[in-house]
C-alpha cells in the first residue's frame, strides 16, 4: 500500500477516534450531573487508577502503555471540565517541579493556582478556594520536605493521591560558570546537588528561596546569577542551560502528595498516612510500632518532626501498606492508639510506584 493510502487511512481511523471520544464525553458528562447532585468529588483517585490499569491490561501493542497512559489523562483531564471545572494549587511560579507533576498527573485542561510557598497550598485547599493541591513530600536523595510535614501536622486538608517523578537538575543563567557569583534554588535541591556545587563553585553563594522555578526567575533579572532548576524553567524565563543533570544522584526522585478535603476509597492496592505523638516515657515509639508489626502490616516510611508547642515532644509521620478500612489496620491503629498522645489518619489513597 502507497504512502497516500496509509495516510488516507490513518485520517479515517483519526475520525472514527474523535467520534468514538466525544461518545465517551457524554457519558462523562452524565456522570457529572450525578455527582453534583449528590455532592460527590469530581476526582475519585481509585477510579483512576482502576480505569488506568484496564487500559494497561488491554493493551496489546505496538503503542506502549505510558503511551496510552499519558492519552487517557488528558481525556481525564478533559472530563474534569466536563463534570466540573477542577482548580488545583501548587507551589510556583509556572515551571517548578511541582508544577510539572501536577501537569503530567491532571492535563492540560484544568485550572492551576500557583502559590508562593507549600503552606500556602494547604491554606488554599483548606479554605476551598482550590479544589486539590499538588505539594513535594520526600525525595530519595534528600529525604522530607519539612515545610510540607510541618503543614500537615497544622491544617486539615487529607491526602488523596500519590506520584513519582524523576528529577533532573540543571545550572541555568545567562552567564558563564566563571561569572556566577550567587546561585539560587530550593534548599531540597542544593542537599541534592552538594556535591556538585561543593566542586564547582568555589566563592559563589547559595541562596535558598521558596521554589526552583522562583530562583530562575531571579537569576533572570540579575546579573551575575543562576538558578538550580528544570529545562521547563529555562524555557519559561529566558535562560541558558549551563550544566545538565547536576544532581548527585542520577536516580533522583521525588514523591508528590495530592491534598484534597476527603482521601480515596478502597482501590485494593493502598497506602495510608498517618500522623501520631507518643507519651513521654522509655520504649513508647517502639511500643506503637510493634502494634503494627503485629497485624502484618508493613511501614513504608516514617519521619519526624519536633512539637512547636512543647519542647522535646516531636510527631511522627508514618505511611503504611493498606487503606484505614481494612480490619487489620483498623485494628492496629486503635491499639497504636494506647500509647500515644494523638494520633490521626492523614489519608488513605492508592498506592503508586509508576514515574510520571
Amino acid at each position: 500500500m502507497g504512502l497516500d493510502k496509509l495516510r488516507k487511512q490513518i485520517d479515517e481511523i483519526d475520525s472514527r477516534l474523535v467520534e468514538t471520544l466525544n461518545e465517551r464525553a457524554k457519558v462523562v458528562v452524565e456522570i457529572g450531573k450525578l455527582k453534583n447532585q449528590s455532592s460527590k468529588p469530581i476526582y475519585a483517585p481509585e477510579r483512576e487508577k482502576s480505569v488506568l490499569e484496564k487500559i494497561k491490561q488491554s493493551n496489546k501493542g505496538p503503542l506502549p502503555d505510558k503511551c496510552l497512559v499519558a492519552i487517557w489523562r488528558e481525556m481525564m483531564s478533559g472530563s474534569f471540565v466536563l463534570e466540573k471545572p477542577l482548580r488545583i494549587a501548587f507551589l510556583g511560579p509556572e515551571g517548578s517541579f511541582t508544577h510539572n507533576a501536577a501537569m503530567l498527573k491532571f492535563g492540560q485542561s484544568i485550572e492551576y493556582e500557583a502559590v508562593t510557598d507549600i503552606r500556602s497550598v494547604f491554606e488554599e485547599v483548606s479554605k476551598g478556594h482550590s479544589d486539590l493541591g499538588v505539594v513535594p513530600v520526600e525525595n530519595s536523595s534528600g529525604g522530607g520536605v519539612l515545610e510540607t510535614l510541618d503543614a500537615l501536622i497544622e491544617t486539615d486538608v487529607m491526602v488523596c493521591a500519590e506520584m513519582y517523578m524523576a528529577i533532573h537538575h540543571n545550572l541555568l543563567a545567562n552567564c558563564s560558570i566563571e561569572e556566577i557569583e550567587k546561585v539560587y534554588s530550593k534548599p531540597e535541591v542544593f542537599t541534592q546537588c552538594r556535591n556538585w556545587l561543593a566542586s564547582t563553585f568555589k566563592e559563589a553563594k547559595t541562596i535558598p528561596v521558596a521554589s526552583s522555578a522562583k530562583a530562575a526567575q531571579m537569576a533572570a533579572q540579575e546579573k551575575g546569577t543562576a538558578a538550580i532548576g528544570s529545562i521547563i524553567a529555562a524555557e519559561l524565563y529566558g535562560l541558558k542551560i549551563i550544566c545538565e543533570n547536576i544532581e548527585d544522584n542520577s536516580n533522583n526522585i521525588t514523591r508528590f502528595l495530592v491534598i484534597g478535603k476527603e482521601d480515596s476509597k478502597p482501590s485494593g492496592d493502598d497506602k495510608t498516612s498517618i500522623l501520631f505523638s507518643t507519651s513521654h516515657k522509655a520504649g513508647a515509639l517502639v511500643d506503637v510500632l510493634q502494634e503494627f508489626k503485629n497485624k502484618g502490616i508493613n511501614l513504608t516510611n516514617i519521619e519526624s518532626r519536633p512539637s512547636k508547642k512543647r519542647e522535646w515532644e516531636y510527631y511522627f509521620f508514618a505511611d503504611c501498606l493498606g487503606h484505614k478500612t481494612d480490619k487489620n489496620l483498623v485494628d492496629a491503629l486503635a491499639k497504636a492508639r494506647e500509647h500515644c498522645l494523638q494520633l490521626s489518619v492523614l489519608g488513605s489513597y492508592p498506592k503508586n510506584q509508576n514515574l510520571l
